[in-house]
């Protein structure tokens, strides 16, 4: 049983993309913050009535996440 829900978060367009590994989840904000707050409640939502066994989860999960940065050019 996993005791952690890993997520990717990078940059699209012109908003923040996350993405769960193990389960169904996919989200985006505007902002890092906002794509955070979006991903926690996306992910409760996804689960709210469902037993985490059946998802390989442990009760009461953590989100771990992963954030794609770009480098910095330097001149």
């Amino acid at each position: 049983m996993h005791h952690s829900i890993k997520a990717f978060v990078y940059k699209g367009d012109n908003h923040y993309i996350a993405e769960c590994h193990e389960i169904a989840v996919v989200t985006q904000g505007k902002t890092l913050d906002e794509t955070i707050a979006n991903l926690k409640e996306a992910v409760a939502l996804h689960l709210e009535g469902e037993n985490p066994a059946d998802f390989d989860l442990a009760p009461n999960p953590s989100l771990l996440v992963t954030l794609e940065l770009e480098p910095s050019s330097v001149a």
